[in-house]
């Protein structure tokens, strides 16, 4: 039974990837980091030690805090985050207890610097329709919730990232892009160290509806004809990021919760007269 203040790795595990999920605040020292340096999915590093000058950003916030047991240093910046009027909870038993549940970790290796903000930026071409959706929203939910999306013309793509310190994707020749007959969605999936069945699933549909193989799910279809629907909606590529994120999290819940349901009608068939 944890503390009033603490919050269990089966019920982080169960935030993480939706709108719902809490900041996820990693105070680890770097020994520790050094011994493991996965990350929980969209967390963000702070120094334990000044925590009295970052405490205030947090303000109005639910926040869950995780040191390596979960112990005195996560406890204690929860307990700062508290005072300075953040909903702050410490992971209880800490990154030990979550790789020991085998929850979900992020590769750090392949994320690309932040700027001066401790934001990702990346740069992709306008128009997006699905795996330029696809892969904002999983950078989104699971690398980067701050994260900055540039879409430009394609011919321009490449010179952007160049003068504004931006990663490119899902354009030709670069590293985060197609590879054979998988999307970008699988390349960063891969890359980043999300494997669950849950994001699996969803990589088939995205790569089906991307690469007009709509055989490979049943799912694949419907989700070409929402993102095709959306992009003739909204001249704004953000606000059409913006409103499929919606999109993409009915998918992601569908893919992790709802697979087994079905619906049918008449739903039941009551007692007769």
């Amino acid at each position: 039974m944890p503390s009033p203040d603490a919050i269990t790795v089966a019920q982080l595990s169960r935030l993480v990837g939706t709108p719902d999920a809490p900041s996820i605040v990693d105070v680890r020292i770097a020994e520790d980091r050094v011994l493991d340096p996965r990350t929980l999915p969209a967390s963000i590093d702070r120094d334990f030690r000044t925590v009295r000058d970052w405490a205030g950003d947090w303000a109005g916030r639910s926040v869950v805090v995780v040191c390596q047991r979960g112990q005195k240093l996560s406890q204690g910046v929860a307990a700062w985050l508290r005072q300075s009027g953040a909903r702050a909870e410490n992971l209880e038993g800490g990154f030990e207890a979550w790789v020991q549940a085998e929850a979900l970790l992020v590769k750090p290796e392949q994320v690309p610097p932040r700027d001066s903000d401790g934001r990702t930026v990346w740069v992709t071409r306008a128009r997006p329709k699905i795996d330029r959706i696809a892969c904002p929203w999983l950078i989104r939910r699971f690398i980067d919730p701050g994260a900055v999306f540039l879409f430009v013309a394609p011919s321009e793509v490449s010179a952007v990232a160049e003068r504004f310190g931006a990663t490119p994707f899902d354009v030709e020749g670069i590293f985060w892009s197609h590879r054979g007959e998988t999307c970008t969605f699988d390349a960063m999936l891969d890359e980043f160290g999300l494997d669950s069945p849950a994001l699996n699933r969803l990589a088939t549909i995205v790569r089906g509806a991307d690469t007009a193989r709509l055989d490979v799910a049943p799912e694949a279809a419907g989700l070409l004809a929402a993102s095709l629907g959306l992009s003739r909606m909204f001249r704004d590529d953000l606000a059409q990021l913006d409103a499929a994120m919606l999109l993409y999290d009915s998918f992601y819940r569908w893919a992790r919760d709802a697979t087994a349901e079905t619906h049918n009608w008449p739903a039941t068939s009551g007692p007769r007269a």
